[in-house]
């Protein structure tokens, strides 16, 4: 243990000397939470006292709480003279400093403490008795008994939640302050809607109750006391407020009722500290105040963002834990990419203590030759910065994303493809043929009759093989898987007219078979057609249209309208009206 407590002490001395942590804000707590503390000295007697200087080597307490008390959170401060012992245990179970802390008196005088996180062991093991051993400070203490600065102690701050309690803020602070005459300490975050059962505790080092000079605690200007135990001369003084203990040699487990010495509306309290003589160390400051305030605060929620695409939407989650009041509906929301602000928004509800509420919103990303953009949301941001809702914590209102952009690379133009006209302006085509016939690619290949469609990925075209377009031009549009993106490829799909093919005879005598002059790619294709039949004189004898197919009957002339002609060989001009192509003209042959 020597060695644990001296190894390189004289290379680190001088740097520990008039060093310390200022008291600052470590943890919050929102809703109906108290705390109470324990601990114990390691010292025999008052330091000072004692011809052999002895400490020991452990020390207990006994916590105490209702069956109704919940624990939430429980801080092990512990301390001493030397340069710090921050491997001990806790009821037998090894605890490391999580974080340590350090003074001096003066270049021969130094001090530490220690903090761990003991939660969930207090947690499961409740109310009960608590101890603290394996730190041993037996072979240092010497060189600081002869000034009366050899102490050890620890302590544990116990934070539970009790239904009948009101919805207080509790604020813990922590760090290393020395009061060798005066220290001022502003305690900042709070925000006092009630003083009514106000109070401030504090763990305090090396007080010794036989000095009592000019010994003091004041909150905002005013000296407070909590008499017996302590006196309003004599704040250091070896007790605890909570179990009543006298017996805490050289240190102090304090709290104060202060709702006379604190106003509604206060942010910040003033917290004084005076010693004439005495030697004092502040560890820990905890405050319980009446606060009915509520806490937004925002998480971007798992977003991306698509290939080639410039709007995103954005979902968003808005939180209302750690309050004592629920969120208002309406509480503005902006949202930045960049620092640039791209989109507004409001929550839609009142949020509920511990609640929240999911939104999302759709945002343009502004033009940038960046890879990636960061997206930040703000909660109780009216877009300038500025909020509208007063709350528990003002610096947990924002929440930032980065987002890898996706860029696209241009569509690239194939070739397309011909199809004959099937009828009223449809054609047939195989869309995979025509892709793989130019792009060598096993990728999974989609196609689209827009790059809207693509983008998308809705109204895929189902029957690529198979494919039938409705138009004389269309454009198609094929996306091959390409990670981290995709390629997108253009071509056109043309449906034509193709030369009609003409029988050279047919058999209208109504046997199902080949009973009209079925002119093949003819019929709702060119549609503007006109077929007109001479008899073997030369005589017209039939005209015919789109609508008006010839079978084998006589519509024109002067007589034997609506019959059937004989057999014979007889002449036609169809005449197709398309200007691709000239009148076709010959002969067909009826025959029964």
């Amino acid at each position: 243990m020597f060695l644990k407590q001296n190894l390189l002490c004289f290379l680190v001395l001088m740097s520990l000397y008039a060093e310390a942590q200022d008291i600052a804000l470590y943890q919050q707590f929102n809703g109906r939470f108290d705390y109470t503390a324990i601990g114990n000295s390691f010292n025999l007697t008052e330091n000072g006292t004692s011809i052999d200087c002895e400490i020991h080597t452990e020390a207990s307490a006994e916590l105490t709480l209702n069956a109704n008390q919940s624990i939430v959170a429980a801080y092990l401060y512990w301390a001493g003279s030397g340069t710090g012992d921050f491997e001990i245990k806790l009821n037998g179970q090894a605890i490391s400093a999580e974080r340590s802390f350090n003074d001096s008196l003066d270049e021969n005088r130094v001090f530490f403490a220690g903090f761990a996180d003991v939660t969930s062991q207090l947690q499961l093991g409740g109310s009960g008795m608590y101890t603290v051993s394996d730190l041993d400070l037996s072979e240092v203490i010497a060189p600081y008994c002869s000034s009366g600065t050899n102490f050890a102690g620890w302590a544990i701050a116990v934070i539970y939640e009790e239904d009948s309690l009101p919805l207080n803020q509790l604020n813990v602070y922590d760090g290393l302050q020395s009061v060798p005459e005066n220290l001022t300490i502003t305690l900042n975050n709070l925000n006092v809607l009630d003083n009514q059962g106000a109070k401030i505790g504090f763990i305090a080092w090396e007080g010794d109750a036989a000095l009592a000079v000019n010994e003091q605690l004041s909150i905002n200007g005013n000296a407070i006391s909590n008499p017996p135990l302590n006196p309003i001369n004599n704040a250091f003084n070896g007790t605890n407020s909570f179990t009543g203990a006298t017996n805490l040699y050289n240190m102090d487990i304090d709290v104060y009722d202060i709702q006379n010495n604190i106003d509604v509306g206060d942010s910040a309290a003033t917290i004084s500290l005076t010693s004439g003589q005495d030697f004092v160390m502040i560890n820990n400051i905890i405050t319980v105040l009446n606060s009915q305030t509520p806490d937004a605060s925002i998480r971007l929620n798992d977003n991306a963002i698509a290939c080639g695409d410039s709007n995103i939407l954005l979902n968003y989650t808005v939180y209302n834990t750690n309050s004592t009041d629920p969120l208002p509906g309406q509480t503005p929301i902006a949202f930045y990419v960049d620092g640039v602000l791209v989109g507004q928004t409001t929550t839609q509800n009142e949020i509920a203590i511990n609640a929240s509420e999911t939104g999302s919103i759709d945002i343009m990303i502004p033009e940038t030759d960046a890879t990636s953009i960061e997206i930040t949301a703000v909660v109780d941001d009216d877009g300038t910065g500025n909020g509208i809702v007063t709350e528990n914590n003002e610096n947990n209102n924002s929440n930032t994303q980065v987002l890898e952009l996706l860029i696209l690379s241009p569509v690239i133009p194939i070739a397309g493809a011909l199809a004959c006209n099937e009828g009223l302006g449809t054609g047939t085509f195989d869309l995979e043929a025509i892709l793989n016939a130019q792009v060598n690619t096993s990728l999974n290949i989609t196609f689209y009759e827009s790059l809207e469609d693509l983008a998308a990925d809705t109204f895929e075209i189902t029957n690529p093989s198979a494919y039938t377009s409705n138009s004389d031009m269309q454009m198609v549009y094929a996306k091959v898987a390409n990670l981290p993106c995709y390629e997108r490829y253009a071509f056109a799909l043309t449906v034509e007219n193709c030369p009609p093919f003409v029988p050279q005879g047919f058999s209208p005598n109504e046997d199902g078979a080949n009973d009209w002059f079925n002119i093949q790619g003819l019929y709702d294709i060119f549609e503007r057609h006109e077929l007109k039949i001479y008899n073997r004189y030369g005589t017209l004898i039939f005209e015919g249209d789109n609508s008006l197919r010839w079978e084998g009957r006589i519509n024109r002339g002067l007589n034997n309208h609506g019959n059937l002609v004989p057999v014979g060989t007889y002449f036609y001009i169809l005449n197709l009206n398309d200007p691709n192509y000239k009148p076709i003209q010959g002969w067909v042959y009826v025959n029964y």
